[in-house]
């Protein structure tokens, strides 16, 4: 960071904020020119369903800005240079970039790091009117739903409100990797919530029929669950270290099954960016082991994942799911194997990230398909209280 510069300027944030408003502004137009506002529960439906999507670019998009080492382009927060743009920053940033034209702030950097920023405003202005419209929400048929599903939408906006925290402490904080891997598995429990939100407002149009899975099945899938869960954290770590590239062969590592590693220093949770806690440099070592313990566990999430589509395939209504995990599973496997031995592209590490986020929407929807409760004919919008089960 330049010497004057200040890690927290809230100088721009009125102007961002207006950008996220604007943002919002024209997803709900989009939706409403698309015909949902003439049915409210389809509309916002259609909304979250959008917000959705916007968050898994917001997520890939998180690993653009990784990757092209621009998470310190702007080295303050929320805005450039105190800024809201890049364009009001150029000369700071010129000078910054004459300094060291390598370094963390370049033009390009700058800019790739803020449209980063603009979209994550503007996912959380949507997720704002999500929650906003959910408290609109009176009466016996809003009070007969599941607490969960009364209360997801606040609870989203309060988790969303987490990531921009984190999203400034990534900044003021210098990429450290504990923040970063926090805030990419913060991004990712984000895309689940509106995952299970967006099944909730479909089931208010038109409740589906209940899905039964047998007790082996529904373990199954919820340690497959936990297991990815795992292995995202580990994947988060090598990403954030920089450790990728310490095995550049497969099956072997630097051509051995077993290579010089040091777990000690490489599992560290709270240090620097490159550094030990008693700030050394960190060793090749330790970036093997990181890496190697990723692709270990890969292996038995992949093996687990397989055994579930299997089971999965049992179940009809699951089918689709269970194709989508098989080729979402296949994704990563090419896209780590490509991240090895082609050293490292950009196009097949977003892919990575990509189908990490393809995973965890699969299994949280079919999660939520198979153990959620689901909504009487009472509870679809329009629908007269009869008290029949859907």
């Amino acid at each position: 960071m330049n010497a004057g510069t200040a890690a927290v300027d809230l100088a721009p944030l009125a102007q961002l904020l207006l950008v996220g408003v604007m943002f919002a502004a024209l997803a709900i137009g989009w939706v409403w020119l698309r015909k949902g506002g003439h049915q409210p529960a389809g509309w916002r439906q259609r909304l979250t369903v959008l917000t959705l999507v916007l968050t898994f670019d917001l997520v890939v998009f998180g690993a653009f800005t990784r990757l092209t080492d621009s998470g310190l382009g702007c080295p303050d927060w929320p805005g450039c240079y105190g800024h809201a743009s890049p364009v009001g920053a150029v000369a700071h940033i010129e000078a910054a970039q004459t300094a060291m034209p390598t370094g963390p702030v370049t033009h390009s950097k700058a800019w790739i790091e803020m449209l980063h920023r603009y979209l994550a405003t503007g996912v959380g202005a949507l997720i704002l009117v999500l929650a906003a419209a959910s408290w609109r929400d009176t009466g016996p048929i809003h009070a007969a739903r599941p607490a969960l599903e009364r209360w997801l939408p606040t609870v989203t906006l309060v988790w969303v409100c987490v990531q921009g925290a984190f999203g400034a402490w990534t900044v003021t904080l210098k990429l450290r990797p504990a923040i970063v891997t926090l805030h990419l598995l913060g991004g990712l429990f984000l895309l689940a919530l509106l995952c299970v939100q967006a099944q909730h407002e479909a089931r208010r149009l038109a409740p589906p029929p209940a899905v039964t899975l047998e007790r082996s099945t529904a373990w199954l899938l919820r340690i497959v669950c936990a297991l990815l869960l795992i292995q995202l954290a580990l994947g988060g770590w090598v990403s954030t270290n920089y450790a990728v590239l310490a095995c550049s062969d497969f099956p072997k590592c630097q051509g051995s099954w077993w290579p010089e590693m040091r777990f000690d220093q490489g599992f560290v949770f709270w240090r620097e960016l490159g550094m030990t806690p008693d700030g050394e440099p960190i060793s090749f070592a330790a970036l093997t082991a990181i890496h190697y313990v990723h692709r270990m566990f890969a292996v038995v999430v992949l093996l687990a994942i397989g055994w579930l589509v299997l089971r999965l395939r049992a179940v009809p209504p699951l089918v689709p799911a269970a194709r989508w995990l098989g080729a979402l599973a296949a994704l990563q496997l090419v896209s780590g194997l490509a991240n090895v031995v082609l050293g490292w592209p950009l196009l097949a590490a977003l892919m990575h990230t990509g189908g990490a986020a393809g995973l965890v929407l699969v299994l949280t929807w079919t999660l939520a398909r198979t153990s959620s409760a689901h909504v009487t004919t009472s509870d679809r919008v329009g629908a007269p209280a009869s008290g029949v089960s859907a």
